[in-house]
């Protein structure tokens, strides 16, 4: 089953900009989030996975804020992108090979994915880099 494709763009909406559903689902009134956090992965952490599957873990990483709202993300046509490139923490040491990326609700610990996706190309983290998503990165609501 499958939904309409205003209602796909609607879902995002509420999850990506804050922005009510009419007369289905309301942002939270009394604490809503209002940034997402998005994460490196070294391997896709899967359906069942959290923030913390396969994260990486190179000296200096750290998961970034991106605001729940137009100004932090796009939606158009059941896909949402950052509106600006998403820059993570300079490598201080370490390697790793960014594979997948997920966005989740908190900026630590073992969290819901809300979403996740592969990365192409997939980044390779050494000292000296700055891992990027660009505003090419792309979710779909299908």
């Amino acid at each position: 089953m499958s939904k309409s494709n205003n209602f796909e763009n609607n879902v995002l909406k509420l999850i990506f900009q804050a922005a009510d559903i009419t007369n289905i689902a309301v942002n939270a009134t009394t604490a809503p989030n209002t940034n997402l956090f998005a994460s490196l992965h070294t391997a896709d952490p899967g359906e069942a996975g959290t923030q913390s599957t396969s994260e990486v873990a190179y000296s200096g990483y750290a998961r970034v804020s991106v605001a729940r709202s137009a100004a932090g993300f796009t939606v158009v046509n059941g896909v949402a992108s950052p509106m600006a490139n998403i820059s993570f923490p300079t490598c201080i040491a370490g390697t790793s090979t960014a594979t997948h990326f997920s966005i989740g609700m908190s900026s630590t610990g073992a969290t819901d994915i809300l979403y996740s996706g592969s990365i192409s190309p997939q980044v390779s983290i050494a000292a000296g880099v700055v891992p990027v998503l660009t505003t090419a990165t792309t979710i779909t609501e299908d």
